[in-house]
């Protein structure tokens, strides 16, 4: 710059906290609004995540209040109770040994990945592992939280994967769909009208699953404690989880928050120094979860788009909006897509810890 100025920065130091939760409130909603017209997957998460990558990289101070936090996460427990309808636990049921081969084989596959990266030193042991681990995206960042794992990182790997494994699986379903079918939908819709009776009780779920959660002191208590209490009252109960799209919006955006206000100018050259290799790894894991599914389709006799759908690695819900809008056996590809999500929160923990010890123990020394 002449006469040696400096180019101007990005500085939010010397801003009030009005100020910068201002900032940072409409950065996020043109960012998930620009995202979500996008149709880019997780949009409403990963638009105030970027938000507040920015802000925090801007050196601002605010941080997300915890009881907030506590209730988007008893939020999402809700949503992921949703999907876990009866008709899904009696699919899992009747296929329960191919689900069991195909489930332990995309973990196992993906557990050795996050292997490869913690040995050669691309990511951190047990952030390599949760960040490689074929959950639903957000749960598994919240538990790697609990964890000791560094949330930045493993978010990191988790919606670069959501965003990857979306685009190739609305490929391959474009691919096997039949001329003159349409084409995804767009998701849940903003203004729907909501049963009172149904919303009152999902919030009193959601402000309970919250407080129990805390009190329990389990690794992501909050989540746990709604998922599986919202569960037992829907599929038991009988009641009616309400859900509307701004309360998710919310939640969504606390979480992207609580991650993206953690970052720094350090974590950024970590991220660009490890994104070739969590690219590959990813790249891999599409690849061999594909051949589980031609594996599926020659033993198992399923169509190929149902067999695909069903063994992509994470990203839940944008593969439940594919397979509702394509000519696919939606309830064998959200059963397989639950039973994992299922099998890695009970073992996930377990996992983590083992292959990072492992992945210490031979890593190759330095010359």
């Amino acid at each position: 710059m002449p006469g040696g100025a400096r180019a101007p920065t990005f500085d939010l130091a010397s801003r009030s906290p009005a100020v910068q939760w201002l900032a940072l409130s409409l950065l996020s909603a043109l960012l998930a609004v620009a995202l979500v017209s996008l149709n880019v997957p997780a949009g409403l998460l990963l638009g105030p995540m970027a938000a507040a990558v920015v802000v925090a990289v801007g050196r601002g101070r605010v941080r997300v209040p915890r009881r907030p936090f506590l209730l988007a996460q008893a939020s999402i427990g809700c949503l992921i109770a949703q999907s876990i309808t009866v008709p899904i636990l009696h699919e899992i049921g009747r296929h329960w040994p191919t689900f069991g081969l195909a489930v332990v084989a995309v973990i196992a596959a993906s557990s050795l990945l996050g292997w490869l990266l913690a040995r050669w030193q691309v990511l951190p042991g047990t952030t390599a592992i949760w960040g490689s681990a074929p959950g639903a995206a957000t749960a598994m960042v919240l538990m790697a939280e609990s964890f000791g794992a560094d949330v930045r990182l493993v978010a990191f790997m988790q919606y670069l994967r959501v965003v990857i494994v979306t685009l190739v699986a609305s490929l391959v379903a474009s691919f096997f769909m039949p001329e003159g079918a349409g084409g995804a939908s767009s998701g849940r819709e903003w203004f729907v009208a909501v049963e009172p009776a149904a919303l009152a009780m999902t919030l009193g779920v959601i402000v309970l699953g919250a407080v129990t959660g805390r009190v329990s002191r389990l690794p992501a208590g909050p989540l746990l404690v709604t998922l599986v209490g919202a569960t037992l009252l829907q599929d038991l109960g009988g009641v009616t989880l309400a859900l509307p799209a701004p309360l998710l919006a919310v939640s969504y955006a606390f979480v992207g928050w609580n991650i993206g206000l953690r970052f720094d100018r350090a974590i950024l050259v970590h991220v660009a120094r490890s994104l070739p290799g969590v690219l590959v790894s990813i790249v891999c894991l599409v690849a061999i979860c594909g051949g589980f599914a031609v594996l599926l389709v020659v033993f198992a006799g399923l169509d190929p788009l149902t067999a695909y759908l069903a063994t992509s690695p994470g990203g839940a819900d944008s593969v439940a909006i594919i397979a509702a809008s394509t000519h696919v056996d939606v309830a064998y590809v959200m059963a397989m897509q639950l039973a994992r999500f299922v099998l890695v929160l009970l073992f996930g923990p377990h996992l983590a810890r083992l292959i990072a010890r492992q992945a210490r123990r031979r890593r190759p020394e330095a010359p």
